[in-house]
């Protein structure tokens, strides 16, 4: 169910008015929304493997930035980026024409995070990972399901 009187906590939450470009999730109202929806299918099977120990509910965010954010393109269109973190790894967010979000941001506590000046992410590199396509997967799958239910 959307809660529209919600105060998320994301980066970008005030003014993620964005619409699905695509058909198939014409349900969806916006990223706070699909937020919603994502928040009752996030779990410790669709974290990232290198991070799985320490996802917990309370940080449900934690580990699904990637399969996350190509899941957000999808619905709504735009392109994905990324912050570079440790070890070579980056953290993926959206822009959608001129509107910058991050639905996992929130594993991050207070950690200020710079979503300007950031490399393009392609899904062809980061989905050939199979155990990262397979998360992508579960989760759009899991989506597609919710979906069905709604009136």
């Amino acid at each position: 169910m959307y809660n529209t009187s919600m105060n998320y906590h994301f980066f970008g939450w005030e003014h993620a008015d964005v619409s699905p470009i695509a058909e198939e999730y014409k349900k969806i109202k916006n990223p706070r929304h699909l937020y919603d929806l994502l928040s009752d299918i996030w779990c410790a099977e669709t974290c990232a493997p290198r991070m799985r120990k320490n996802w917990t509910a309370e940080n449900k965010t934690l580990g699904q930035c990637s399969i996350t954010a190509f899941l957000v393109q999808d619905i709504f269109g735009g392109a994905v980026y990324g912050i570079p973190r440790e070890g070579g790894n980056f953290h993926c967010y959206n822009v959608v024409g001129n509107c910058t979000f991050d639905l996992t941001s929130e594993q991050f506590g207070s950690e200020k995070l710079c979503y300007e000046g950031n490399p393009e992410q392609q899904r062809s590199v980061h989905f050939a990972k199979e155990e990262k396509l397979m998360r992508y997967e579960y989760i759009k799958a899991a989506l597609q399901k919710q979906l069905s239910r709604l009136d």
